[in-house]
């Protein structure tokens, strides 16, 4: 298992949007996504049918920079792992209760087990700056 250092850490429990990078026939798709940093994990959550979670089925290998931009002042963690796929259980109930914590979008338009499921990453290398 990848070590996050303390700044690494602190730095990714302190943000919450990051860019995750999918493939699809070797054509990468990136987007925005809300992140939630928890035990060395990365989580996602994405909703059944799009392209980033149509992707991970075929393949999951995955990347995700989480950064801030400021001229001279430039920080990021960028991580690249393989992707588990949390549908329902123990552990899904665990990620909810605290995506419902920091998100109010979570709140306002709640979901349960099977609606929506969240992407687990298992990061594999990293490479950070500014942390």
């Amino acid at each position: 298992m990848i070590e996050f250092t303390h700044n690494e850490r602190k730095f990714l429990e302190s943000l919450e949007e990051s860019r995750i990078a999918t493939s699809h026939n070797d054509i990468p798709h990136v987007k925005p996504v809300s992140y939630v940093f928890l035990n060395s994990f990365i989580f996602v959550a994405t909703d059944y049918g799009t392209r980033t979670l149509q992707n991970l089925k075929k393949n999951p290998n995955v990347a995700i920079s989480i950064d801030v931009y400021k001229s001279g002042e430039h920080k990021a963690v960028c991580i690249q792992g393989v992707t588990e796929i949390i549908e329902k259980g123990e552990e899904f109930k665990k990620i909810y209760d605290v995506f419902f914590e920091k998100f109010a979008w979570v709140r306002k338009e709640p979901w349960k087990e099977n609606e929506a499921p969240f992407l687990k990453i298992i990061p594999k290398t990293k490479v950070s700056w500014g942390t």
